[in-house]
């Protein structure tokens, strides 16, 4: 099959400034990242625990079983998307797409009251914004150089943690404090504000970015060709062992990555922590993330990213126990007297403080490498099927995560052990990458 290039990229080597194609795709995240933050991690999840609680159904399992649905449509249709993205315009068209599924369910979820419309709103909003970032994530190869990966894809999502924690954040914090936290009218105004930030900083993006690498094929090939190449990239995925140890990495150590951000809300109202308390938290550690981002970018060149990649996931260990430690010890006292509840209530409240600001120091890093690496091993003019790919595996990865919390919590009837399971699956991770390291690229490792 003929292979096009439309142009060269107009990022340069030496250049340390952006390309306004660089700044454009960077801006992406800073547009999309106010959805992770209000919708995903903090306020609304929230919002719908108090919803499900007063309505008697179990928050934590519904918000986790609501996830799984989502991802798990995104990662059953990921390898085609991906396969049909590297066709001659298609990537810009398909993101579109995706990109107004997002912004105008995320708007549909401002309008019930219902827990299950509330639910269904959510999972169509998801499935736009994780098919968004398919297209996104592989839209690296077009507007940079593999040298510059490390450091676009970090700036990416350090500036993504300022556009979620400051002006769309706190000012859905300003009016829940306001209005009240458990006023719904000001969530939903946050949940509004979420889809307008979201769309307009996603012009430079629709306006500026355009796709570089691609596969020529006639129209009337298009089908047959993309369900070809699925195959083939797949057999190549499998044959070269460097992608193969590395994706499969990715699969378990990202399931813990996505868990964490899907569930920590959740996990801190089923345990009765104050909600307040829980979203300042988290604006701590959007806060910290900004500079731990570029950080690992800076890191990467000296350490290499793997080594990165591992230090991030020890991080995640010590959450991972001090996650478990903090809803154990409330679980402990369940039925206790007064003074002995709320003082183990204060000391998870701390301790979800400090996995907070911990979460932040690695959270932003671990994800801009996994992507920037990852785009280094496929070739550039067929990033987005291969990108397809790896989002496969990063969504099935948080199907099981969230899925994983709610099947334990309900056979155990301790979420505390349901949290403390993620564990395993950075274990995982981890030893895989230490095992495949040999089949790494030795200049991009």
């Amino acid at each position: 099959m003929p292979i096009a290039k439309a142009a060269e990229s107009s990022s340069t080597a030496d250049s340390k400034k952006f390309t306004p194609q660089e700044k454009s795709w960077i801006l992406y995240d800073w547009a999309n990242s106010v959805y992770a933050t209000n919708i995903m991690a903090a306020i609304f999840p929230i919002y719908f625990g108090a919803v499900c609680q007063s309505a008697g159904v179990d928050n934590v399992q519904m918000w986790g079983l609501g996830t799984s649905l989502a991802t798990l449509v995104v990662a059953v249709l990921a390898p085609f998307l991906g396969a049909l993205g590297d066709y001659r315009g298609m990537k810009k068209k398909l993101f579109t797409v995706f990109l107004f599924i997002g912004v105008i369910c995320t708007s549909f979820m401002a309008i019930f009251d219902e827990w299950q419309m509330m639910l269904v709103g959510y999972v169509l909003s998801y499935i736009g914004f994780a098919g968004s970032c398919l297209f996104y994530d592989s839209f690296l190869t077009d507007v940079t150089t593999e040298d510059r990966m490390d450091r676009v894809s970090s700036w990416g999502y350090a500036m993504g943690y300022i556009g979620g924690s400051t002006i769309p954040f706190v000012a859905s914090i300003a009016v829940l404090l306001i209005m009240g936290m458990s006023n719904p009218t000001a969530v939903k105004i946050s949940v509004v504000i979420t889809s307008v930030w979201w769309l307009i900083f996603s012009l430079p993006m629709l306006l500026r970015v355009k796709q570089v690498h691609y596969v020529q094929t006639p129209p009337a090939k298009l089908l047959r060709n993309t369900l070809h190449n699925i195959g083939h990239t797949m057999k190549s995925i499998f044959h070269n062992k460097g992608i193969f140890f590395f994706i499969i990495a990715y699969f378990c150590y990202i399931d813990g990555v996505g868990t964490v951000i899907h569930m920590s809300t959740s996990y801190g109202s089923d345990l009765g922590l104050d909600s307040t308390g829980m979203i300042i938290a988290l604006l701590v550690t959007q806060i910290v993330a900004v500079p731990c981002s570029i950080l690992y970018g800076r890191l990467s060149k000296r350490y290499g990213a793997i080594r990165m990649i591992l230090f991030a996931i020890a991080v995640y260990f010590l959450i991972c126990v001090l996650g478990f430690y903090m809803g154990f010890s409330i679980e402990l006292v369940e039925g206790a007297s007064a003074p002995v509840y709320q003082e183990a209530l204060a000391r998870s409240q701390v301790l979800f403080w400090i996995m907070a600001f911990l979460v932040g120091t690695v959270q932003g890093g671990v994800q801009a490498l996994s992507r920037s690496y990852f785009g280094k091993l496929v070739p550039p003019e067929k990033s987005n099927e291969y990108f397809g790919f790896f989002d496969i595996f990063g969504k099935f990865a948080t199907v099981i995560g969230p899925a994983l919390v709610g099947l334990i919590t309900g056979l155990t009837g301790r979420s505390s052990y349901g949290i403390l399971s993620v564990i395993v699956l950075f274990a995982a991770g981890g030893a895989l990458l230490l095992v495949g390291r040999k089949y790494f690229p030795q200049h991009t490792a």
